[in-house]
This record gives structure tokens, C-alpha cells and sequence, in this order.
């Protein structure tokens, strides 16, 4: 009934008048068809036609939810049960840095075929937007606990096998949290997708490739850290905030060459929080200033400690965050510290974390840094390879080492494409006359083969787990005990 179906109406006239009644209606019918394949369209019909993902072809959360409201009604009917997983890339901010739009929409696509290999055909996957997918069970007969464990560890598996995108491998890896239907905290969709996601957030903060299952302690742990917010300020004022150390390996004679500062939160009711708890509590309190003062009183101490007990532990990594370098006074705050504490200041390594690196032009943070070179710190790049770092950025840092971030640490043992790209950093920074170290090292392999591919240093739960400053004493102890163990060569002649 547009005005613009007034053009064929002569048409068809005219089809009627010269071959007939059937070429009349033909015509008619035609015309009807493309007035409504033209029509305009209403903002009802456009989010209906906006459902499906272009780039994996699968339904968006909007058309999700409906087909997850049937699936848990046919369970409840049924007398059977579904479990909702929701599974995501780590740090997926740094593969959307790395990878174009359209390689980043490939490294999606492939992904979802992936999981649709593991699943069954009745199995409903959507996804959720970014780097995150759903995945939506056909109802079973009791699924327990330990088979949606084993389902997470097979999905998780097949998703982290490499990925050749635009002539290079990527090897992503995912975590994962999931909901079963009984422990859900409402009876809707809604409910039981946000009550996974809550689980997929726990499962992010405690490392790559995490699966956490929802629980009420989950939700708890959720709620918890709403709430410490109001805590923290009184928790750094308290001594409750206290830096922990990670050993940092030289892989060429084994001794200690560096400590990592890292945060703990001794909370009195809930245990020891870590960075992944505190900084986004300190964030919201707006107390990032205060923080980083506390962290370097912290570290200053523990470097008294350590030099009064003659304990050589190398240079103390202090990460940094782009607050502290617009401060113009945090060098006169560092040269006090250096003053205060009677320490050398090449004793302090500022790590740049990757949110700086993109912002070194900047006229503050350049002059800031300037300035610290000069009372002797070292500069070091967090993240190479993985984030906004370039060479031009370890020249405009004078960075002394570059740091390989833990993505393409994971699996280099056994992985030929990570190997090679690990040696191309390592060859790179050794072009440049800087040193490399090698994060989240988790096993002995990975520590070998770094050592082979000549990475200078390394730091993970395969050399330490984070400690307090008095449990380092005994561990120096046991690992310098251990070096004196290891039999040398007698390289004399004759021998």
C-alpha cells in the first residue's frame, strides 16, 4: 500500500489488456513480492535480523536466552538437568591489539567450529559478544559435577591447540566457568547465564586456563569483592597490604638474579587476596597514589633486610603504573626512599606495565623516567610481543630488559611455533644489547628449553610461588644449597 506500487499499476493493465488475465495476476503477484522484499525496515524487524553473529554465525545473548528458557523447561518436564558454560579468551584485549578485525573475527569462527566438533548437535552454543562464548546443554539425566569437569577440560583442550590465522600460529588459551541447572540461583535463562559468567569471572582471576564451577561460595566471593572497596583504605593504613616475592632465575648460572614485588591483601576474615582482588578495590577507592607507597616502603625494607643479611638476590622488579609516572614528584619521592633506606638505586627495576607503553611520547612520563635513569633504576617492558611494545618503545624507555609475556611461554617446551616465536624475541633483544625474562614459567620443560633458546632469565610457579619477605630467607637457603650440590666439571687439562 505504498505510493510507490503506483508505478506498476499501468504494467499491469497493460499485461491484462494485451495477453491476459494470467499475465495480469503474474505481474501482480511480482510486484506485491518486490514492494515487500523493499520495504522499510521497522526497528522490531532490524534486532530480529541483528541476532546472529557475522563473523561465526551463531545467535547473539538476545536470541540466546529464549532458546535457553525451552531448553530448561524441556529439562524440568523431563525430570532432567543442563549445565550452561561460559568460556572466554585470557586477556583477550591483547589478541584484539594483535590481530586485525578480520583475524580476529577468523580466530572467533574457528573457535565456535572447534567447540561444535566436542558437542553434540543438541547442544546450543551462542555467543555472548568480544571474545566469549555459551554453551547450553541438551538436558541429561544427572550430570554430576565430575563429567561437566571432564566436558570443560576436553572443550578447553581443543580450543587451545594452535590456530594458523593469516599465515602465523596463535595459540590462545581459555577459561572457563559453568553453572549446572540444581545449583542455578533462579529457574530463568537469565539466571542461570549470569550465575556461569560469574563462575567464568572467578576462573579469569585465578590464571589462564582456569575452570571454575559456580557454587554459593562463588557468588560469596562475588559479592566479597564489591565490599572491599570500603576496606581497603583502612587495610594499607593497617598493615594488611604487604608485598610478596617471586625469584627470578638467571638461566645461565642458576643463581638468584631478581625478586618480583607482588601485592597480598592478609585480610583478617577471608584469607590472602591477591593483585587480581586488590587493585580493582584500590581503583574504585581511588587509592592507586597510596598503594604504590606502601609497595615501595615495602620493598625498600625487604632490600635492607636482605643486604644486612648478605643475601644476594639481584635487582627488585617494581611494577608502575601510568599515575605514579605523571606524578612530577615521584622521582624526589624514589631519591628519599634511596636516602632514607641508604640503598643504591640500581638496586630497583620499574616495570613498565603495557598500559604505559603505548604513552612513552608523553612529555610528563618521559621526563619522569628520565629522571629515574639517571638516579641509576632500571627500566624494564612488560609484555613484549604481546601488547603495544615495539622497538621504538624500548628505545624511548632505554630499557636494560624486555619482558616475554606468559602466552607465548605456555606450552614452549613442546611447541615448535612457540619455540621460534620466542626465539625471534630473544634474537631481537640480543640485537639491541638488552636481556630477556620469561613470565609465568610453570614446569621444569619450559624452563629448559627457555635456558636452550637463550632467554636470560625466568619467573613462575615452576622456579616459586610468590612468598612473604620472611619465608625468602629459608628458600635462598635451600636454592643456594642446592646449586652447591650440582656437580661441575673439572675442566683442568689433563684431567
Amino acid at each position: 500500500m505504498r505510493r510507490e506500487m503506483i508505478a506498476f499499476a499501468p504494467a499491469i493493465l497493460l499485461a491484462g489488456y494485451w495477453i491476459g488475465l494470467e499475465a495480469m495476476v503474474l505481474l501482480g503477484v511480482t510486484a506485491l513480492a518486490v514492494g515487500w522484499m523493499t520495504r522499510p525496515i521497522t526497528p522490531g524487524e532490524e534486532i530480529e535480523m541483528n541476532t546472529l553473529d557475522p563473523a561465526t554465525g551463531l545467535p547473539l545473548r538476545e536470541l540466546a536466552l529464549p532458546m535457553m528458557d525451552k531448553i530448561m523447561i524441556e529439562a524440568r518436564q523431563s525430570n532432567r538437568l543442563s549445565t550452561c558454560f561460559v568460556i572466554c579468551v585470557d586477556e583477550s584485549q591483547n589478541l584484539v591489539a594483535n590481530t586485525s578485525t578480520r583475524e580476529f573475527d577468523d580466530v572467533m569462527r574457528r573457535s565456535a567450529e572447534r567447540l561444535r566438533s566436542v558437542l553434540r548437535d543438541s547442544d546450543y552454543i551462542a555467543r555472548l559478544g568480544g571474545a566469549r562464548f555459551m554453551v547450553m546443554l541438551k538436558p541429561t539425566p544427572n550430570p554430576d559435577l565430575e563429567s561437566m569437569i571432564q566436558l570443560s577440560v576436553r572443550l578447553q583442550s581443543t580450543l587451545e591447540e594452535p590456530l594458523s590465522i593469516a599465515g602465523r600460529s596463535l595459540s590462545p588459551t581459555f577459561h572457563l566457568g559453568f553453572c549446572q541447572m540444581n545449583r542455578s540461583p533462579g529457574s530463568d535463562a537469565e539466571s542461570i547465564l549470569e550465575a556461569a559468567e560469574t563462575a567464568a569471572e572467578e576462573a579469569s582471576r585465578n590464571g589462564p586456563s582456569a575452570i571454575r564451577a559456580y557454587s554459593n561460595e562463588i557468588r560469596r566471593t562475588a559479592e566479597i569483592r564489591t565490599a572491599l572497596s570500603a576496606e581497603v583504605g583502612d587495610a594499607l593504613e593497617n598493615g594488611e597490604i604487604v608485598a610478596y616475592f617471586q625469584p627470578q632465575i638467571c638461566t645461565d648460572t642458576g643463581l638468584i638474579s631478581g625478586m618480583q614485588a607482588m601485592p597480598r591483601w592478609l585480610h583478617r576474615e577471608r584469607g590472602v587476596l591477591g593483585e587480581t582482588d586488590i587493585m580493582p578495590a584500590v581503583i574504585a577507592a581511588n587509592l592507586r597514589t597510596r598503594f604504590y607507597e606502601v609497595m615501595m616502603f615495602q620493598v625498600f625494607h625487604a632490600l635492607k633486610e636482605w643486604n644486612a643479611r648478605e643475601e644476594l638476590v639481584g635487582i627488585i622488579s617494581l611494577p608502575i603504573n601510568e599515575e605514579l609516572l605523571t606524578n612530577p614528584k615521584m622521582p624526589e619521592r624514589l631519591q628519599w626512599e634511596f636516602d632514607r633506606f641508604e640503598l643504591p638505586a640500581d638496586q630497583i627495576r620499574l616495570v613498565l606495565e603495557q598500559d604505559i607503553v603505548s604513552k612513552l611520547n608523553d612529555d610528563m612520563i618521559s621526563h619522569t623516567l628520565s629522571a629515574c635513569r639517571k638516579m641509576g633504576c632500571k627500566i624494564e617492558l612488560a609484555g613484549f610481543g604481546n601488547g603495544p611494545a615495539s622497538i621504538n618503545s624500548v628505545r624511548n624507555a632505554c630499557a636494560g630488559r624486555i619482558r616475554i609475556h606468559r602466552s607465548f611461554v605456555a606450552h614452549v617446551d613442546h611447541d615448535a611455533e612457540q619455540q621460534r616465536l620466542v626465539a625471534a624475541i630473544i634474537s631481537l633483544a640480543e640485537g639491541l644489547g638488552i636481556q630477556t625474562i620469561a613470565e609465568g614459567v610453570s614446569s621444569i620443560g619450559e624452563h629448559a628449553m627457555l635456558s636452550q633458546l637463550g632467554c636470560n632469565h625466568v619467573q613462575g610457579r615452576g622456579i616459586a610461588t610468590p612468598m612473604p619477605l620472611e619465608d625468602t630467607h629459608d628458600w635462598i637457603s635451600r636454592h643456594m644449597a642446592k646449586l652447591e650440590q650440582t656437580p661441575r666439571l673439572n675442566t683442568r687439562r689433563g684431567s
